[in-house]
């Protein structure tokens, strides 16, 4: 168990690096002259590939910046290979993904931002379309907190994290689920990625959920998943349970719209997000949820108005 944790920290860590590796402009710089002007492309390899691209119209600022980028890229690239050689020791193999799979991670890339908007407003956060957009291009924004801010930048990561390639293949397990959390509460809680050791309530409720235990935890998991069901049915399952138990204390609806989308995006079959408009209408079966009063509606719901099939 120990191992896997830490072949799926060093692949976390390696996706970060490789997403700041790929925003950078760097390499063989190439000065071009067109109607007096001067223009900026440079050469550089990915995959064995020599590539050029075009980084914009010259400026002392911006060739120097191309310079430092290209220092901070062959850093980036040697920790890159460190992580590598770390994980071979691991026995660790990349696993190729079937058409579907990757369709499908096309399709949750693509809407990223709007998925994040969504889960984000779910959470309460104030935000519009637009600036948590700009937030996860590296934009400014105004009028909004820097604990909102974070909040989507982390939504960022955790998403960048499980969609993956070295990611999506690995199982969808308790391992992963802390993970998960760790992201997204990152910066937050010192506990992050940890289970609560401390009663919580929810508002709305007088409900209150039972303290976690590991071993509970991990059993239900595998109940859930070995069940017979389809894999529609089964994310649900897995994203209503986390949020109900609280496992963590906090991110617990972000971490578990987010575990269960790695398993259903894993199994090639969509995503799960709220609706932005839907969201009280949600949070509010959710409560009747919590209490055992009317758990097929929400499912029910979450099936008919949050499932967005490939």
């Amino acid at each position: 168990m120990e191992d896997k944790i830490e072949i799926i920290t060093l692949l976390q860590s390696k996706q970060i690096l490789e997403s700041e590796l790929k925003s950078l402009a760097y390499g063989s710089v190439e000065i071009r002259e067109k109607n007096s002007h001067k223009y900026i492309y440079v050469h550089y390899r990915e995959d064995g590939i020599t590539l050029t691209k075009y980084v914009g119209e010259y400026t002392d600022e911006l060739y120097n910046l191309i310079l430092n980028n290209s220092i901070k890229a062959k850093e980036l690239k040697k920790q890159i290979r460190e992580i590598n050689k770390k994980l071979k020791t691991y026995n660790y193999v990349e696993e190729e993904l079937n058409s579907k799979v990757e369709q499908n991670i096309d399709f949750a890339k693509k809407h990223l931002a709007d998925t994040i908007y969504k889960q984000a407003i779910l959470e309460g956060v104030a935000t519009t379309f637009a600036d948590t957009e700009s937030i996860i291009e590296g934009g400014k924004v105004n009028n909004m907190t820097s604990e909102d801010i974070m909040k989507i930048v982390n939504l960022k990561h955790a998403w960048e994290f499980i969609l993956n390639k070295n990611v999506i293949v690995s199982t969808t397990n308790f391992s992963l689920l802390c993970e998960i959390n760790k992201i997204v509460e990152e910066g937050f809680y010192y506990t992050a990625g940890k289970l609560r050791n401390v009663p919580v309530t929810i508002g709305g409720t007088n409900w209150i959920p039972p303290m976690p235990i590991e071993s509970v935890i991990k059993e239900d998991l595998e109940e859930i998943l070995n069940k017979n069901m389809d894999d529609v049915d089964t994310a649900i399952e897995i994203l209503l349970y986390i949020m109900k138990k609280q496992v963590f204390i906090d991110g617990n609806k972000r971490t578990s719209v987010i575990f269960s989308n790695h398993y259903l995006i894993s199994k090639g079959k969509g995503i799960i997000v709220i609706p932005a408009e839907l969201t009280e209408e949600f949070k509010n079966l959710l409560i009747y949820y919590y209490e055992g009063k009317d758990e097929k509606k929400i499912k029910d719901f979450i099936k008919e108005k949050c499932y967005i099939a490939i």
